[in-house]
């Protein structure tokens, strides 16, 4: 069982560069993957977006890949004919609003952040931050899939503890069930013998104590419910990634309780229902921070 939520952090400084890969990730019904990355790197966003998703089924993933080069070998030029044409426009606006002069601080400042007036000379070598990075990228990765692997252990030990009580719950439900029969039988048998005393008829009896048995009895929704909890302790112990198939399965658990809730008239049962939908319901929680 392998957990939503994950972390890494990967850093390494290399000769001329500081590459750092950061990944998180937090619960998501479907794979929401987001690479952040420097725009020269576009190249290989696919490249790592393959990667993630053979790994991760689910799950709202971010990843953060940053560059930081302590030597830079591109150039930069300056277009002074576009600042000078800056630098008169400023002039004349510094006229028209009645300013005496240009602060040059001020305008060096704006003209250096015109487009255009100064412009990066550079060309980028992907397949030369491919090897820089995909080193750093792997170790951060196989952290990233160890910490949600590490969660996932937590949190399989703890459903199959929750899943232990509703298991319980099941068999007192199944306990109960022909004693609720027998409850049932003899109330009717009682109300009867009160009404009628010697003269009541017993074939009624029986009609009667058959037909509540019909609308009260809980044994074909105590034997689903078993089987729901028989296939979610198989999803929980076999499936690699059950984090659906455990919301479907306690989606139908649901149902089940709720229809022995609905049926029945006993305040014993009532109080295990209760228990029943404590520990389905802590069930649900846990079951959504799952891959």
């Amino acid at each position: 069982m392998i957990s939503m939520t994950g972390y890494a952090y990967e850093e390494v400084t290399l000769e001329n560069a500081v590459v750092s890969v950061e990944i998180k990730s937090v619960n998501s019904r479907f794979l929401d993957l987001t690479i952040n990355l420097p725009s020269y790197l576009n190249p290989l966003e696919s490249e790592f977006r393959n990667l993630i998703s053979q790994k991760v089924a689910r799950g709202k993933v971010d990843v953060y890949i940053r560059i930081k080069e302590t030597h830079n070998e591109g150039s930069v030029t300056v277009d002074t004919q576009l600042a000078r044409t800056y630098m008169d426009a400023y002039k004349q606006i510094a006229t028209a609003v009645g300013l005496a002069s240009v602060d040059p601080s001020a305008a060096l400042y704006a003209l250096i952040n015109q487009d255009g007036v100064l412009n990066s000379n550079r060309e980028y070598d992907v397949d030369k931050y491919r090897s820089m990075l995909m080193p750093v990228f792997d170790a951060a990765f196989k952290r990233f899939l160890s910490d949600k692997e590490r969660e996932g252990q937590n949190m399989q030990k703890d459903l199959l503890e929750k899943l232990s009580k509703l298991e319980e719950c099941a068999a007192f439900f199944k306990e109960w069930q022909p004693k609720m029969e027998d409850m049932f039988k003899e109330q009717i048998t009682s109300r009867f013998n009160e009404l009628l005393g010697e003269n009541a008829d017993q074939n009624r009896i029986m009609t009667e104590t058959a037909a509540m048995l019909v609308k009260y009895t809980i044994n074909e929704e105590i034997v689903r419910l078993c089987s729901h909890i028989s296939a979610m302790k198989s999803e929980i112990n076999d499936n690699p990634i059950p984090g659906k198939r455990l919301d479907f399965i306690c989606q139908e658990m649901n149902r089940e309780i709720n229809t022995i809730g609905s049926k029945n008239q006993f305040a014993e049962v009532s109080a295990m229902v209760i228990n029943a939908k404590d520990a389905l319901e802590n069930i649900r929680e846990q079951s959504k921070n799952v891959e």
